[in-house]
């Protein structure tokens, strides 16, 4: 299902068909690094991970990580959505590329579009975002995008601590 398109940028719902998409995605060093490691190792784990994380969220939220698709050739560049985490008490935004894709502006463009998809379509009037302690690209976006950091927290669900954001829409 199509949600949104910005510029260069097309997002929709991910499908059982990109689990091969997933596998690589979730297993980027960056992904490891700065997220989680979802113990994803092969398609049917993948398919798994798809149908808890993301396939569940569409239909019982109307929301959540959506597949982020270049316009131009459909080639999928990563995920951007927004999500209602248990640990926090509003809905996040939440991104995440592939290596080779990083460094052109995909990851703040798809999460503008986000963002006034939570203001616009949701009626949504307040974002948070979370990023590990470190992790200067992120913290970077979400203050271009506006966001005001509000502390760390231990969040329920995550090892280290996170860095909590919120932008008022």
């Amino acid at each position: 299902m199509h949600i949104l398109d910005t510029q260069r940028l097309a997002l929709r719902e991910f499908t059982p068909q990109d689990a091969p998409f997933l596998l690589r995605l979730v297993n980027e060093p960056g992904w490891l690094r700065n997220i989680n490691d979802p113990g994803v190792r092969t398609l049917d784990d993948a398919l798994a991970w798809a149908e808890g994380r993301l396939f569940k969220a569409y239909r019982e939220l109307g929301h959540g990580f959506w597949a982020v698709e270049r316009r131009d050739d459909g080639t999928l560049v990563g995920m951007c959505g927004l999500f209602k985490r248990p640990a926090l008490p509003e809905p996040d935004i939440g991104y995440a590329l592939l290596a080779e894709h990083e460094g052109r502006g995909y990851a703040l463009e798809a999460a503008r579009g986000c963002v006034a998809h939570a203001r616009d379509a949701l009626g949504w009037k307040t974002l948070m975002a979370i990023t590990a302690l470190d992790n200067p690209p992120s913290v970077a976006l979400l203050a271009k995008l506006g966001f005001i950091e509000q502390g760390q927290e231990q969040l329920e669900g995550y090892n280290e601590p996170s860095r909590v954001f919120r932008l008022a829409l």
